[in-house]
Protein backbone atom coordinates (compact mmCIF):
# COMPACT_ATOMS: atom_id res chain seq x y z
CA UNK A 1 0.00 0.00 0.00
CA UNK A 2 1.15 3.22 -1.07
CA UNK A 3 2.03 5.66 1.81
CA UNK A 4 -0.20 8.45 2.50
CA UNK A 5 2.07 12.01 3.31
CA UNK A 6 1.07 14.70 5.61
CA UNK A 7 1.75 17.98 3.54
CA UNK A 8 1.08 19.58 7.07
CA UNK A 9 3.02 16.65 8.76
CA UNK A 10 6.20 16.95 6.62
CA UNK A 11 6.54 20.85 6.93
CA UNK A 12 5.99 20.60 11.01
CA UNK A 13 8.87 18.08 11.25
CA UNK A 14 11.01 20.40 9.02
CA UNK A 15 10.07 23.27 11.06
CA UNK A 16 10.90 21.26 14.32
CA UNK A 17 14.39 20.04 12.44
CA UNK A 18 15.58 24.19 12.08
CA UNK A 19 14.27 25.32 15.29
CA UNK A 20 15.58 22.48 17.09
CA UNK A 21 18.69 21.32 15.64
CA UNK A 22 20.03 19.48 18.83
CA UNK A 23 17.00 16.62 18.23
CA UNK A 24 19.30 15.25 15.37
CA UNK A 25 16.96 12.21 14.83
CA UNK A 26 14.67 12.14 12.18
CA UNK A 27 12.51 9.59 14.17
CA UNK A 28 12.38 11.34 17.12
CA UNK A 29 11.40 14.65 15.17
CA UNK A 30 8.79 12.60 13.35
CA UNK A 31 6.76 10.82 16.87
CA UNK A 32 7.16 14.59 18.49
CA UNK A 33 4.89 15.70 15.37
CA UNK A 34 2.69 12.93 15.73
CA UNK A 35 2.28 12.59 19.34
CA UNK A 36 2.88 16.48 19.92
CA UNK A 37 -0.67 19.41 19.56
CA UNK A 38 0.46 22.59 17.78
CA UNK A 39 -0.65 25.48 19.83
CA UNK A 40 -0.70 29.37 19.01
CA UNK A 41 -1.17 31.79 21.76
CA UNK A 42 -1.63 35.33 21.50
CA UNK A 43 0.21 37.85 23.51
CA UNK A 44 -0.83 37.90 27.34
CA UNK A 45 -2.55 34.24 27.15
CA UNK A 46 -1.08 31.30 29.49
CA UNK A 47 -0.05 28.21 28.74
CA UNK A 48 -0.07 26.82 32.83
CA UNK A 49 -1.41 28.25 35.30
CA UNK A 50 -0.42 28.03 38.75
CA UNK A 51 -2.02 24.93 40.63
CA UNK A 52 -2.53 23.52 36.92
CA UNK A 53 -1.82 19.82 36.95
CA UNK A 54 1.63 19.36 34.45
CA UNK A 55 0.23 17.38 31.34
CA UNK A 56 2.51 19.02 28.42
CA UNK A 57 5.90 20.35 27.80
CA UNK A 58 6.19 22.86 25.30
CA UNK A 59 8.41 23.16 22.33
CA UNK A 60 8.77 27.03 21.38
CA UNK A 61 8.59 27.23 17.57
CA UNK A 62 8.70 30.69 17.53
CA UNK A 63 7.62 34.12 19.68
CA UNK A 64 7.95 34.58 23.38
CA UNK A 65 6.97 32.42 26.63
CA UNK A 66 7.54 34.22 30.19
CA UNK A 67 7.89 31.97 33.22
CA UNK A 68 6.54 33.80 36.61
CA UNK A 69 6.34 32.44 40.23
CA UNK A 70 4.18 33.82 43.16
CA UNK A 71 4.70 34.13 46.62
CA UNK A 72 1.82 33.68 49.54
CA UNK A 73 1.02 37.34 49.17
CA UNK A 74 0.25 38.00 45.58
CA UNK A 75 3.57 39.22 44.70
CA UNK A 76 4.72 37.75 41.24
CA UNK A 77 8.64 37.10 40.16
CA UNK A 78 9.44 36.70 36.66
CA UNK A 79 12.15 33.35 36.18
CA UNK A 80 13.05 33.23 32.71
CA UNK A 81 11.49 33.87 29.36
CA UNK A 82 11.62 30.52 27.00
CA UNK A 83 12.63 31.63 22.69
CA UNK A 84 12.11 29.88 19.88
CA UNK A 85 14.12 26.03 19.50
CA UNK A 86 13.48 26.03 24.04
CA UNK A 87 11.34 24.22 26.50
CA UNK A 88 10.84 24.63 30.25
CA UNK A 89 12.94 22.50 32.42
CA UNK A 90 10.79 23.03 35.60
CA UNK A 91 7.75 21.07 33.21
CA UNK A 92 10.81 18.58 32.26
CA UNK A 93 11.87 18.02 36.19
CA UNK A 94 8.29 17.85 36.85
CA UNK A 95 6.61 15.86 34.46
CA UNK A 96 6.79 12.16 35.51
CA UNK A 97 4.15 12.29 38.55
CA UNK A 98 2.08 14.77 36.76
CA UNK A 99 1.98 17.24 39.87
CA UNK A 100 0.52 20.86 40.36
CA UNK A 101 2.22 23.64 38.54
CA UNK A 102 3.70 25.86 41.00
CA UNK A 103 4.67 28.52 37.93
CA UNK A 104 2.19 30.51 35.37
CA UNK A 105 3.58 30.07 31.77
CA UNK A 106 2.73 33.42 29.53
CA UNK A 107 2.80 34.30 26.08
CA UNK A 108 4.75 37.52 25.82
CA UNK A 109 3.97 38.30 22.28
CA UNK A 110 2.37 35.86 19.83
CA UNK A 111 4.20 32.48 20.32
CA UNK A 112 3.78 29.15 18.24
CA UNK A 113 4.37 25.71 20.07
CA UNK A 114 4.38 21.67 20.28
CA UNK A 115 2.95 20.64 23.27
CA UNK A 116 4.12 17.34 24.18
CA UNK A 117 2.20 15.18 26.54
CA UNK A 118 4.39 14.26 29.65
CA UNK A 119 3.36 10.13 29.48
CA UNK A 120 6.13 10.43 26.56
CA UNK A 121 8.80 11.64 28.03
CA UNK A 122 10.72 8.73 30.00
CA UNK A 123 10.17 6.43 26.90
CA UNK A 124 11.64 9.18 25.04
CA UNK A 125 14.96 9.84 26.97
CA UNK A 126 15.98 6.30 27.10
CA UNK A 127 15.03 5.91 23.53
CA UNK A 128 16.77 8.79 21.72
CA UNK A 129 20.44 10.03 22.25
CA UNK A 130 19.71 13.50 20.75
CA UNK A 131 16.56 13.99 23.37
CA UNK A 132 18.30 12.64 26.13
CA UNK A 133 21.42 15.29 25.68
CA UNK A 134 18.59 18.45 24.98
CA UNK A 135 17.52 17.63 28.30
CA UNK A 136 20.51 17.61 29.45
CA UNK A 137 21.24 20.82 28.04
CA UNK A 138 18.21 22.60 28.75
CA UNK A 139 19.34 22.03 32.93
CA UNK A 140 22.62 22.99 32.48
CA UNK A 141 21.16 26.58 30.62
CA UNK A 142 18.16 27.26 34.01
CA UNK A 143 21.10 26.17 36.33
CA UNK A 144 23.30 28.74 34.82
CA UNK A 145 21.05 31.15 34.91
CA UNK A 146 19.46 30.54 38.20
CA UNK A 147 23.41 31.15 39.49
CA UNK A 148 22.95 34.02 37.61
CA UNK A 149 19.96 35.40 39.16
CA UNK A 150 21.55 34.31 42.52
CA UNK A 151 24.39 36.46 42.17
CA UNK A 152 22.18 39.55 41.04
CA UNK A 153 20.05 39.15 44.30
CA UNK A 154 23.00 39.26 46.10
CA UNK A 155 25.85 41.24 44.42
CA UNK A 156 23.99 43.82 42.63
CA UNK A 157 22.23 46.96 43.38
CA UNK A 158 18.84 47.54 42.19
CA UNK A 159 20.09 49.88 39.38
CA UNK A 160 21.67 47.04 37.83
CA UNK A 161 19.12 44.95 37.96
CA UNK A 162 17.20 46.72 35.97
CA UNK A 163 19.58 47.44 33.26
CA UNK A 164 20.32 43.81 33.16
CA UNK A 165 16.50 43.12 33.04
CA UNK A 166 15.95 45.49 30.26
CA UNK A 167 19.26 44.51 28.01
CA UNK A 168 17.36 40.61 28.85
CA UNK A 169 14.22 41.79 27.22
CA UNK A 170 15.71 43.70 24.00
CA UNK A 171 17.76 40.12 23.37
CA UNK A 172 14.92 38.32 23.07
CA UNK A 173 12.67 40.76 21.25
CA UNK A 174 14.87 41.46 19.21
CA UNK A 175 13.81 45.09 19.39
CA UNK A 176 15.75 48.80 21.83
CA UNK A 177 12.24 49.65 21.81
CA UNK A 178 10.17 48.05 24.99
CA UNK A 179 6.42 47.71 25.22
CA UNK A 180 5.92 47.81 29.53
CA UNK A 181 5.02 49.87 32.14
CA UNK A 182 7.55 50.90 35.37
CA UNK A 183 4.59 48.70 37.05
CA UNK A 184 5.41 45.73 35.43
CA UNK A 185 8.95 46.06 35.82
CA UNK A 186 8.70 46.47 39.65
CA UNK A 187 6.94 43.48 40.07
CA UNK A 188 9.17 41.25 37.67
CA UNK A 189 11.55 42.89 40.31
CA UNK A 190 9.77 42.72 43.30
CA UNK A 191 10.43 45.94 43.85
CA UNK A 192 8.08 49.25 44.33
CA UNK A 193 6.61 51.16 41.42
CA UNK A 194 7.80 54.22 42.55
CA UNK A 195 12.13 53.09 43.47
CA UNK A 196 12.11 51.76 39.74
CA UNK A 197 10.42 54.86 38.03
CA UNK A 198 13.34 56.97 40.14
CA UNK A 199 15.85 54.80 38.59
CA UNK A 200 14.76 55.05 35.30
CA UNK A 201 14.51 58.86 35.77
CA UNK A 202 18.64 59.04 36.76
CA UNK A 203 19.29 56.17 33.74
CA UNK A 204 17.76 58.34 31.18
CA UNK A 205 19.45 61.26 32.64
CA UNK A 206 22.84 59.66 31.83
CA UNK A 207 21.49 59.15 28.31
CA UNK A 208 20.99 55.31 28.97
CA UNK A 209 17.18 55.15 28.04
CA UNK A 210 14.47 57.48 26.94
CA UNK A 211 11.61 56.62 28.56
CA UNK A 212 8.01 57.24 26.87
CA UNK A 213 4.61 56.01 27.59
CA UNK A 214 4.01 52.17 28.35
CA UNK A 215 7.20 52.30 26.25
CA UNK A 216 11.24 51.85 27.31
CA UNK A 217 13.77 52.64 24.40
CA UNK A 218 17.48 51.17 25.22
CA UNK A 219 20.18 54.29 24.40
CA UNK A 220 23.64 53.46 25.51
CA UNK A 221 22.19 50.61 27.23
CA UNK A 222 23.66 47.99 25.58
CA UNK A 223 21.67 44.83 24.83
CA UNK A 224 24.16 42.72 23.27
CA UNK A 225 26.45 43.53 26.77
Amino acid sequence: MEQIIDPARTALEERLRKVFPDIYEPAARKELVEQGHFMELKAGEVFMEIGGYIRTVPLVLSGLLKLERMDDDGNEMLLYYLKPGETCAMSLTCCMNEPRSTIRVTAEEDSELLAIPVRMMDRFTEEYRSWKSFVMLTYQRRFDELLRTIDGVAFQNLDSRIADLLRNKARNSGSNVLLITHQELAEQLNSSREVVSRLLKRMEHEGQVKLGRQRIELRSLDPLR
